[in-house]
């Protein structure tokens, strides 16, 4: 078992549970990601890409996953080709992952994890308990009340879901290009104004969502934020390897396809061919209550 501390240093954060529904500010029911199935299982067209291009996670992070947890048995839900699962086996759990795209847990289980495909809050458990519910880059497709209550269902006592995203951030001139080039292409698209603010501001909001519908249960303690910074290089090759495993990107038409990934590997060539990339992992967290 690790011996990083199971939580984090200072004040755990509490986030206010937001409004919702019809007319909150902020909410637009069209966006919901979890009403956008077709998004979620469209990454299975491409899944080896995917597996290959995807970056990992701090192994920090899933260390502390791993002694925050009363246990090794883990459920990791959407799973996609299994990046998380397997560092979460390597780290001594026992992992079934679960993932609505065939094609994904195919890649998943290729790779070692046992794999089972289902929607989270469609999928029978069968009596099955689990001392983590974990979501690498993936919660954001869960309906995030009953997606807390079927957690909160699986979960032993003291048992901990941990949800977790990689935030990215070029350099600024980088960020200020790949802007340019979205709006040029895609002036009318919200990728358009992505790049108009950090991305951790984004999945921050996202994780306070998630913390309201854990509130929601009444089955879980306090929900905290854990950040990890890390790094990682790219060339050209490498980041139009990437770009294309991002939601929603292959539902554009060829010709936007092609333009952007044109105008992004003419931004990245114009800095030189290569860059690094900051990431930050922001991961929302909460121990099931006895």
């Amino acid at each position: 078992m690790a011996t990083l501390p199971p939580e984090p240093a200072g004040p755990p954060v509490a986030w206010p549970v937001p409004e919702r529904g019809p007319g909150a500010p902020g909410y637009v029911p069209a966006r919901a990601a979890h009403r956008q199935r077709a998004v979620a299982e469209g990454f299975g067209g491409d899944a080896g890409r995917y597996d290959r291009a995807r970056p990992g996670y701090p192994a920090e992070l899933i260390a502390r996953i791993v002694a925050a947890s009363p246990g090794r048995d883990v459920l990791d839900v959407g799973c996609g080709t299994g990046i998380a699962s397997r560092q979460l086996a390597t780290a001594g759990c026992r992992v079934l992952g679960l993932d609505p795209d065939p094609r994904m847990a195919r890649i998943a289980a290729r790779g070692g994890t046992t794999a089972e495909v289902a929607w989270f809050e469609d999928w029978d458990p069968a009596g099955r308990l689990f001392d983590a519910v974990t979501a690498a880059q993936a919660w954001h497709w869960v309906d995030p009340d009953a997606g807390a209550a079927k957690a909160a269902a699986v979960l032993r006592p003291g048992g901990r879901l941990a949800a977790f995203w990689n935030a990215f951030g070029p350099p600024p001139a980088l960020t200020r290009a790949f802007g340019a080039v979205y709006r040029q292409v895609r002036p009318d698209s919200p990728a358009a104004g992505f790049w108009d603010r950090p991305a951790l501001d984004g999945y921050r909001a996202g994780c306070a969502r998630v913390a309201a519908g854990l509130g929601q249960t009444g089955a879980f303690g306090q929900p905290q934020e854990w950040l990890s910074s890390w790094e990682r290089p790219y060339t050209t090759a490498e980041w139009l390897d990437l770009v294309p495993t991002t939601g929603g990107f292959t539902r554009q038409p060829g010709a936007v396809q092609r333009a952007l990934l044109d105008g992004l590997g003419a931004a990245v060539d114009a800095a030189g061919g290569a860059f690094v990339m900051s990431y930050t992992t922001i991961a929302v967290t909460a121990a099931r209550l006895p």
